[in-house]
């Protein structure tokens, strides 16, 4: 696991296009790789840390919009298409789909330079503000509501839904307990990296990989959580209250 991480990843099924961009964006500072298929893509985010994705909705056999919603079920960094497709089905199927932004090719490099070191600026502006906000957890009771109908208990280590007793990995139940002992407020990555894995290299995959385990144990439709929220670019929440 690389701990020091990425600023930015490009994928493009076009080779040149892909290490051009990556060479410029290296030579202001702004650490880049490049790789150029989807399982390519997901072999790196799953090695590395990544604060924002270049992605190319033509990705030789797979599609960038199927690598789109693939890291949307594990991450939260900024999405920002880059392809030459100009069609405005493409830019609202590309949005809907989870991604920030559209770029047309060609760009300038610049431009998309400025673009990228914007979002990342505002990325870790919202992290280090919720991270200022970490407070002591107050722990939970030994059965503990999270929403009607939904508990935690601390003694067997599992969900109680709806009566029925679910489960918990060692990991999930130590996420799941340390978010509802902080609810409320938003928890950063980089907190349950240190206090629920106590691993720092640990990757963010990693924990968006648990959530989403969590939320299928939890939630009555997984893709449109309601308990446990996903903060952009910052952590995760559970509501004070959830109806």
């Amino acid at each position: 696991m690389d701990d020091s991480g990425y600023r930015v990843l490009m994928i493009d099924d076009d080779e040149v296009i892909a290490q051009s961009t990556a060479e410029y964006f290296n030579m202001f500072n702004v650490k880049t790789a490049y790789v150029t298929g989807y399982d390519e893509a997901v072999d790196f985010l799953e090695k590395h840390r990544v604060s924002l994705v270049l992605l190319d909705i033509n990705l030789g056999e797979r599609s960038g919009f199927e690598l789109c919603k693939r890291i949307r079920q594990d991450y939260d960094m900024p999405v920002f298409f880059i392809s030459a497709r100009t069609a405005d089905d493409d830019v609202l199927i590309a949005l809907n789909i989870g991604g920030d932004d559209y770029i047309k090719k060609p760009y300038t490099l610049s431009i998309l330079l400025a673009k990228v070191k914007a979002a990342l600026a505002r990325y870790e502006r919202a992290a280090e503000d919720a991270s200022k906000a970490e407070k002591r957890t107050v722990p939970c009771s030994p059965v503990s509501a999270v929403t009607d109908g939904i508990s935690l208990d601390t003694n067997q280590r599992c969900i109680i839904k709806d009566g029925s007793r679910i489960p918990l990995k060692d990991m999930e139940y130590r996420l799941m307990y340390y978010l509802l002992s902080n609810r409320g407020r938003v928890v950063t990555k980089d907190e349950l990296l240190k206090n629920v894995w106590e691993d720092e290299f640990t990757g963010e995959g990693t924990i968006a990989v648990h959530i989403r385990h969590l939320r299928e144990k939890t939630e009555d439709d997984p893709k449109e959580p309601r308990i446990i929220k996903t903060v952009w670019g910052v952590g995760y929440m559970i509501d004070e209250k959830i109806c």
